[in-house]
């Protein structure tokens, strides 16, 4: 009832994924990043215990591949689940259930994989993995693309009806979590969020590191 697409930012060293699904507030559950470790998406009947497992995975010293080939022999009920991730170094690697659901189809390039299930056809992963690659912009504006792409090329069977965008730097909180839990059109939505919020997003850090150099929030009363 998903897909998405993790990835790793080559310029600034992000990590970040986006993913939409027709179950209500997906990223809640499905999407995983730590700063300076990898980002990963739990998803097809989720275990959201398995976005933290692959994470410690990946912070112990394992890459992407060596993660999901652990997790394929430990974790229960592997024919159920899905699990895309991409460590710190572009290093991206899939699993994918022979329970998945529906129709499910993956593409991984080069820091970058996707994923879906109940999907309206096999290429939406590749599609997405194409657009991200074929974006000149910045990294949230990519996975938002990305994701985009994968609606045009059909997104799941049905409608969706959450979004999310995750992205980490180099804090140990989001750089930005920007999550639409319940819409007729939530990837429209997260467009629109994120447009709003990216100009935005480097001065929340300063905030939280340095408030002598914030800049003020341009709200009634903090003129």
């Amino acid at each position: 009832m998903t897909f998405s697409l993790v990835a790793r930012c080559p310029g600034t060293g992000r990590l970040g994924m986006v993913i939409s699904s027709s179950s209500p507030a997906v990223a809640a559950r499905c999407a995983h990043a730590r700063a300076g470790v990898g980002v990963v998406a739990s998803q097809n009947v989720t275990d959201p215990r398995l976005g933290t497992r692959a994470l410690d995975l990946l912070e112990g010293g394992a890459r992407a591949p060596e993660a999901v080939a652990i997790l394929a022999r430990e974790m229960a009920h592997p024919e159920y689940r899905q699990l895309l991730v991409v460590d710190r170094l572009g290093g991206a690697a899939i699993h994918s259930g022979t329970k998945a659901l529906g129709t499910w189809a993956e593409a991984v390039g080069e820091g970058v994989a996707a994923g879906g299930n109940l999907l309206a056809a096999p290429d939406v992963p590749a599609k997405m993995v194409a657009a991200f690659a074929a974006t000149r912009a910045a990294f949230g504006d990519r996975l938002i693309a990305a994701l985009e792409a994968g609606l045009a090329a059909g997104g799941e069977a049905g409608p969706v009806h959450s979004a999310g965008l995750l992205i980490v730097d180099a804090q140990p909180w989001p750089w930005a979590d920007l999550r639409i839990d319940w819409s007729d059109a939530p990837i429209a939505e997260l467009r629109k969020a994120w447009e709003v919020y990216a100009p935005q997003a480097d001065d929340y850090v300063t905030r939280a590191l340095d408030p002598t150099a914030a800049p003020s929030y341009g709200v009634p009363g903090d003129e």
